[in-house]
């Protein structure tokens, strides 16, 4: 596990005032999340350092062919008993 210090951290969500942007603008260091990345992918830049911010429920053998173009993947852990995503972050590693 890796802590990043906040300040110096470079990736940003795609976030609106509102909501999150369904389909944001290509820009380095971008964390998306499944929906917005399912919106873009298939006219996203290649070589792009992109991120991906998945919840502990979405099934990662889905992004096998992805993962090559995704330069960060965080995992949420929406309380720290569940621990379905230190699943998830295994099959990650072995792809």
């Amino acid at each position: 596990m890796k802590f990043v210090d906040v300040s110096q951290d470079p990736w940003h969500s795609a976030g609106g005032e509102d909501a999150p942007v369904t389909h944001p603008r290509p820009a380095p260091h971008l964390l998306l999340d499944l929906k917005q990345w399912h919106a873009v992918r298939d006219h996203w830049p290649e070589g792009l350092a992109t991120g991906l911010s998945l919840d502990n429920d979405t099934d990662v053998e889905s992004l096998r062919d992805d993962l090559p173009r995704l330069s960060l993947i965080t995992l949420r852990f929406p309380l720290w008993t569940d621990g379905r995503a230190y699943s998830q972050a295994r099959l990650l590693r072995a792809r």
